[in-house]
Order: structure tokens, then sequence, then C-alpha cells
């Protein structure tokens, strides 16, 4: 294998490096997006998003790279959301399942 393929590698595998799960509700919350809007996007069951955020559950392929990317997108958009904050409530805590 070359150095550039390495490396293409690598930041491919960087690319679909995930936020913590608190973040990943917290992005989606600073967009307004609900968690079926999410699971709309990424084609996955609204549950599946409610256990990823609660850090019950990871995202696999194919699913993982289109969370990866919309998680990214939302930090772009949204970089307040994309910090780690103590205390602040998960969606499901904080709205209950919808």
């Amino acid at each position: 294998m070359s150095e550039l393929e390495a490396l293409k590698r690598v930041d491919a595998l960087l690319d679909n490096v995930l936020p913590p799960p608190r973040v990943r509700a917290q992005l989606s919350l600073a967009a307004g997006l609900t968690q079926k809007d999410v699971a709309d996007a990424v084609g996955v069951q609204r549950l599946a998003v409610v256990r990823r955020e609660l850090g019950q559950s990871h995202p696999r392929r194919p699913h993982r790279e289109v969370c990866a990317h919309l998680l990214q997108r939302l930090a772009e958009r949204f970089p307040h959301a994309a910090e780690p904050r103590r205390g602040m409530p998960t969606r499901a805590s904080e709205e209950g399942a919808r």
C-alpha cells in the first residue's frame, strides 16, 4: 500500500468518527430536528436514534457513514452544540419518547 493510499484510509476513518451520544442529541436539537427526522434521513427506525443518543448502541455501516456526515454538517452549522456539556439533559429525558 502506498503512503497516499494509507493517508486516504486514515482520512476515511476519521471522517466517520462520531461525537459522544450526548453531543449527537445536542446537535440535532440545535437544528430543530426530531428523532424521527434524523431516523428518516439516515434510513433507520426512530428507536435506533434514541438508543444511539443514549449511548446504548452505535450505528453500523452503511448507516454509520450517513450518520457521521449528518453530524459533521450539523457541527459546522451549530459549533456551540458540538461541545460536550455536563449535566445537560438528553433529548430522551428532556422530551420523552416521541
